[in-house]
């Protein structure tokens, strides 16, 4: 199996639990999202492949989400533009694999894509 790609941060415990749990199951192509920040196009693809609204993809909890003024009913352009410029908000990691995606918290969870 191949073509796996990981938006990853090395520092997070479940990011590197997922991607080790992932490595023996093909290629894996590992994207620092927070040293290459994904685009607003990037983050439309990454919600339609998992199927859900952008702020299911948000880290709300993260400190900078209350500091930009944030609110769970904002728009999804507002959150998607938010998570562009601010890749810290994205909750992590995410693993893609065959046009879907899914959230690795816990991180068996992306095996129902691979």
């Amino acid at each position: 199996m191949s073509g796996i790609t990981i938006w990853h941060n090395p520092r997070c415990s479940k990011s590197r639990q997922t991607l080790a749990l992932i490595e023996d199951r093909g290629t894996v192509q590992i994207r620092k999202y927070l040293d290459d920040a994904p685009n607003e196009d990037d983050i439309r693809s990454a919600c339609q492949a998992m199927g859900i609204a952008p702020i299911a993809m948000m880290r709300t909890g993260e400190p900078l989400f209350k500091e930009l003024g944030l609110s769970k009913t904002d728009s999804d352009d507002m959150l998607i533009k938010a998570m562009a410029t601010h890749p810290i908000l994205i909750e992590r990691p995410i693993v893609f694999h065959g046009g879907k995606a899914r959230i690795g918290r816990p991180p068996e969870s992306v095996l129902e894509i691979l």
